[in-house]
């Protein structure tokens, strides 16, 4: 008897540290971190360095708290804003709506809609950098075992296939005077990539999805009233502006 408790014992210790990899795996955050690995590794292969020049894991200030950008190339062929989304299953959307559905065997999950999602990232850099909306360019990539069940545009894309998306711009809309600028100014204008970063970063998100937060202009204090982009590239998405438009400029990405 003595034995057979004694083999137990020693299984357990086995079994804890593997539940607590299994656990760890799942986890959203090693799916996020997994995810941008991935992107990363497709870059560095196709992506030439001396033509796409990458920054990974940018968190920019803004007016209104932060804003966290997974990734970032830039080239004479555009700046590209690159969203990760590492999830499985069947994958339902389109550009216009505000959720996504994931489902998994019977079960259907909710999730906000990645090109909306990467409006906010687009339209900081559009401010940051004083540039034209057609020189920047959102892409979704998901990296997860899952399938598109309904059409997507074609910059919503799977594993290493945003990188054929971001190389078929082949029109030089910079210099690289211009392209030199960019980099250098996100580089010296992104936060530290620190865990207290990602923390404030999060207290933000969760203080500005707070329904009982005020819609308050944070640049003049005037209303913040929900509109919905009528043409360019970002038509069909919604985001909060400032009432006191064009005199104020403010806007935030609609949650």
């Amino acid at each position: 008897m003595e034995q057979l408790l004694s083999e137990a014992v020693k299984m357990m210790w086995w079994l804890v540290p593997i539940a607590l990899l299994a656990g760890f795996i799942k986890s959203p955050w090693f799916k996020g971190w997994f995810g941008e690995a991935l992107v990363k590794l497709f870059a560095k292969f196709r992506l030439p360095t001396d033509v796409y020049h990458p920054i990974h894991n940018v968190t920019l200030p803004t007016v209104d708290g932060t804003t966290q950008i997974d990734h970032i190339f830039v080239s004479r062929f555009g700046v590209f804003v690159v969203e990760t989304k590492n999830v499985k299953g069947w994958i339902y959307g389109n550009e216009r709506q505000a959720q996504w559905t994931q489902k998994i065997f019977k079960q259907s999950f909710k999730f906000q809609n990645p090109l909306h999602q990467n409006f906010k990232h687009v339209k900081t850099l559009e401010q940051l950098m004083e540039l034209p909306s057609e020189v920047i360019h959102s892409v979704v990539v998901f990296t997860g075992d899952c399938t598109f069940k309904t059409a997507m545009p074609a910059n919503v894309t799977q594993a290493g296939s945003y990188t054929s998306y971001i190389k078929s711009f082949k029109t030089n809309v910079l210099s690289d005077t211009d392209v030199q600028r960019i980099v250098d100014r996100v580089i010296s204008t992104k936060l530290d990539a620190t865990w207290q970063t990602h923390r404030q970063h999060v207290r933000h998100l969760q203080s500005r999805n707070d329904p009982s937060s005020n819609r308050k202009c944070p640049r003049c204090g005037s209303e913040m009233v929900l509109r919905t982009s009528s043409k360019g590239k970002n038509v069909g998405n919604q985001f909060w502006g400032c009432s006191a438009f064009p005199k104020c400029r403010m806007v935030r990405n609609a949650r």
